[in-house]
């Protein structure tokens, strides 16, 4: 007679290689229909920008049609909660900047936690950023902007793309710089606050470049400086905020892919050889370096890459926001 305990240790072996041999057939299959690449601000912003970059060569890769679906509000965290309670069968993928590592210390209460949420598929890119004007704002060079602000503060109005985004991060950082609060006004998305300063009905705005290399060359907005150590290859005529006095202003924007907690690692697999295949096509290569975004190196392209620096940043930017005593409900 076979012991009891025997009969149900192979009955608990055969069910795992059940599920094993289950998981291994879907991921087969996988994907059999369109992926949904969710992106939590407005179309035509930075990270969309690069989202939709990304997804006719990740579709080309995964066989199927990547859909990027902009889930807007609240500084990305209506979008990261919905990819969070999202079924995790690869079909519901995420790219989030920054963000995610300044929404611990932003929100006192998030529906999701950026660490455990989440399988890692890897960084993406890094985006510098700009300090913009609309067109016709009086002041020409930094020093200019600087004694404008200063004279009429109560009057300046700065844009951002709603709480906890880089914007408003990167505004933050620019009054705490030169000692000047202004007034500031929210947006659900940097798309919205861009149309804004370009129809002159806000002063300043500090966005990316994936957004803002164009419409400076086209000379559709002020620029005042990069946000970066170096002069861009795309800007070479336009000073770094550092080098104009501001030492050690520096901003740059990181990006990251992610799927719900529990997808199965095959499936990430073959999202992540998707994203690497992306970030290598000879388009969106020549694209990144037009708009001076920087395609992260192989080694930070992986799940584990990306959680590691997802811990560093969250460390980071946790002490400088509660400093700064900014929180949303």
């Amino acid at each position: 007679m076979i012991p009891k305990s025997f009969r149900s240790a192979t009955t608990a072996l055969v069910g795992t290689l059940s599920l094993a041999a289950a998981g291994h057939a879907f991921a087969q299959a996988y994907p059999d229909r369109p992926v949904t690449l969710v992106v939590p601000f407005a179309a035509g912003g930075p990270t969309d920008v690069v989202a939709r970059m990304m997804s006719v060569p990740m579709a080309k890769s995964l066989g199927q049609q990547v859909v990027v679906e902009n889930t807007v509000g609240a500084g990305g965290t209506i979008a990261a909660t919905r990819v969070a309670r999202a079924k995790p069968d690869g079909y519901t993928i995420f790219i989030h900047h920054m963000g995610m590592s300044t929404a611990p210390a932003l929100y006192r209460k998030l529906n999701f936690d950026p660490l455990n949420d989440y399988e890692y598929v890897g960084q993406v890119v890094d985006v510098p950023m700009t300090l913009l004007a609309r067109k016709d704002f009086p002041a020409n060079t930094l020093p200019e902007l600087l004694a404008y602000i200063k004279a009429n503060k109560d009057k300046v109005t700065l844009a951002n793309a709603g709480l906890g985004a880089v914007s408003h991060l990167c505004g933050l950082l620019f009054q705490s710089a030169i000692g000047v609060d202004m007034t500031t006004v929210p947006y659900k998305g940097t798309g919205p606050a861009m149309t804004d300063l370009l129809g002159g009905q806000v002063d300043l705005l500090c966005d990316q470049t994936t957004q803002t290399v164009p419409l400076i060359k086209e000379g559709r907005v002020k620029v005042f400086g990069v946000t970066v150590s170096k002069r861009l290859a795309a800007l070479p005529n336009v000073p770094t905020l550092d080098e104009q006095g501001m030492k050690g202003f520096e901003v740059k924007v990181w990006h990251g892919m992610y799927a719900p907690k529990g997808t199965p690692a095959p499936v990430l697999e073959k999202i992540n050889a998707a994203l690497r295949a992306a970030m290598e096509d000879p388009t969106v290569k020549q694209r990144m370096v037009d708009l001076s975004a920087d395609i992260v190196p192989p080694e930070k392209m992986t799940a584990a890459g990306l959680k590691t620096f997802l811990e560093s940043e969250i460390a980071k930017w946790g002490p400088v926001i509660k400093k700064a005593g900014v929180f949303a409900d």
